[in-house]
């Protein structure tokens, strides 16, 4: 009786140690089971196709186990695709700001690219010159004269520009007041002539260096040419010996040309040309760095580029021709000082004519223009023009 009740004791025991040891596997185990849609198969998650057929080998058919392994196979694929998806996303995240930055930086390594980019554009047609008159909404009467001198008018203006690569526009922007009498006046002038290049500005006296930052930017935006130029509305221009002046500088890369000076650093209040920022410049009395005259300048493909695309962090001096030298002082630029693009009017700009040195353009440097350009400009055409022919014989 008492080895019967030992033996007896001993299989309780047993049993009771095995489900304990049961529930400790359960609890301990890494693997998570599954139930698929069949009742009868339960399948570990993670396991391999290999080790998936070893396991339904009672529970399944072969066509069955093929097709489940098939299934998995697929699924495994499709995560390593999606992982690898992930991993370039995040690759091409932290190139992009660095590309992003290069373009935005004043170096000019990257205008190759910059170029590609924007020769793509259908809108953008190859010239040889742009020439933008700054112009503002009370200068009708300098326009129009203007146009009866030195400016083609409607075809005239056409066939330059597809013969000879040279376009002339009416640079002006927008007043604050959206669509009103003003901008209106310009859009009824502009059907009528077609030689307006509005930009994204608003007019003001106080903003010429923003408009000549947006002047630049629309016209490479607008059109790829060598060269690019500012000139004032009561400036007279031959632009017969503007190209063949500026052709001889097309094999250089970033060339700045026009009459440097280097005037007074105004700091007196209420004063023409007063420079709130004097201190920048010295102390008082100092003078500005070389900069070309405001009437006329001009400068190459690369150089209205860096402003292009550098506009949002190109300082603004007061006056426009400072802030314009400023932006290209730091950089390997060439300064070409050519006192042709300054002459004054007539007798100085006759007598060159005269003597065969025919002017780029003539102004006078007491008005920053031609005096009563609307009544005086014709006589300075008629004295101090060029031959009609040197614009639409020259060849560059």
């Amino acid at each position: 009786m008492t080895n019967r009740n030992r033996g007896k004791v001993s299989l309780e025991w047993i049993l009771i140690l095995c489900i304990f040891s049961f529930a400790l596997g359960m609890l301990f185990s890494n693997r998570i089971w599954v139930f698929p849609k069949s009742e009868d198969q339960i399948m570990p998650l993670g396991r391999r196709p290999g080790d998936l057929a070893a396991i339904s080998h009672d529970c399944a058919t072969d066509k069955d186990k093929r097709e489940l392994i098939g299934e998995f196979s697929k699924a495994h694929e499709a995560i390593e695709n999606v992982r690898s998806l992930d991993s370039s996303i995040a690759k091409l995240r932290m190139e992009l700001p660095s590309t992003k930055n290069s373009r935005k930086i004043g170096n000019f390594e990257n205008f190759s690219t910059v170029a590609v980019h924007l020769d793509s554009t259908e809108t953008r047609k190859r010239t040889f010159m742009v020439i933008g008159i700054n112009t503002a909404f009370s200068s009708r009467k300098r326009r129009d004269s203007v146009r009866e001198t030195w400016m083609p008018r409607g075809k005239s203006l056409l066939q330059l520009e597809q013969e000879k690569g040279i376009v002339v526009r009416f640079m002006i922007g927008h007043s604050a007041t959206s669509n009103s009498i003003l901008d209106r006046a310009i859009d009824s002038e502009d059907a009528q002539h077609n030689d307006f290049l509005r930009l994204e500005h608003i007019e003001g006296y106080h903003e010429l260096s923003a408009k000549t930052k947006a002047f630049f930017s629309t016209a490479v935006e607008k059109w790829d040419a060598e060269f690019y130029i500012k000139v004032d509305d009561d400036v007279h221009v031959n632009l017969g010996t503007l190209a063949a002046t500026l052709a001889r500088h097309r094999s250089k890369p970033r060339i700045y040309i026009g009459c440097m000076k280097s005037g007074p650093v105004l700091h007196q209040k209420n004063v023409k040309y007063h420079e709130p920022e004097y201190w920048k410049f010295g102390e008082e009395g100092n003078k500005y760095f070389r900069h070309a005259t405001g009437q006329i300048y001009a400068i190459s493909k690369d150089l209205a580029k860096y402003i292009s695309i550098n506009q949002p962090i190109l300082h603004k001096f007061a006056n426009e021709d400072v802030s314009l030298g400023a932006w290209f002082i730091g950089l390997e630029v060439e300064h070409i000082d050519d006192r042709n693009m300054c002459c004054g009017t007539p007798p100085q700009c006759e007598w060159k004519a005269q003597a065969g040195n025919v002017c780029v353009a003539s102004f006078d440097w007491t008005c920053s223009g031609i005096c009563k350009s609307v009544e005086r400009i014709k006589d300075v055409h008629a004295k101090c023009g060029e031959d009609a022919a040197t614009l639409w014989n020259a060849l560059f």
